[in-house]
């Protein structure tokens, strides 16, 4: 996958999470968690994605990728706690968890693959 392909679809995982924090406003501990920590997160893969695609090394790169595998995590956590708490139906999240997940192997598997590569 390029990165300019990453970065279309962090967007679009971004603009996933907004969505679904709208929808969250309804529930009292939803607002909470969703104002305080799934939309820091969920967005910051996107943003922290993007910075990473500008880095001038190889090590600032592997850094900032390390954030965007954090994040990506955390949104993922965020996303069990919804749903295992009762605040919202596995099928209204059950995409954006799996692409949650999906994102921070990829993302791994990048940071992984940077470090291997300052190895050599």
């Amino acid at each position: 996958m390029q990165p300019k392909d990453l970065q279309r679809r962090t967007k679009q995982f971004a603009i996933r999470i907004i969505k679904l924090v709208r929808y969250l406003q309804k529930d009292p501990i939803g607002r909470i968690i969703g104002n305080s920590q799934l939309l820091r997160s969920g967005t910051a893969i996107a943003s922290n994605y993007r910075a990473a695609c500008r880095c001038k090394s190889r090590k600032d790169f592997i850094s900032k990728i390390g954030t965007v595998v954090e994040e990506a995590d955390e949104t993922q956590f965020w996303l069990e706690i919804l749903i295992e708490s009762g605040v919202v139906k596995s099928e209204l999240v059950k995409n954006l968890l799996k692409e949650a997940g999906e994102l921070t192997a990829i993302m791994t598997a990048s940071k992984n693959s940077a470090i291997k590569n300052q190895k050599t």
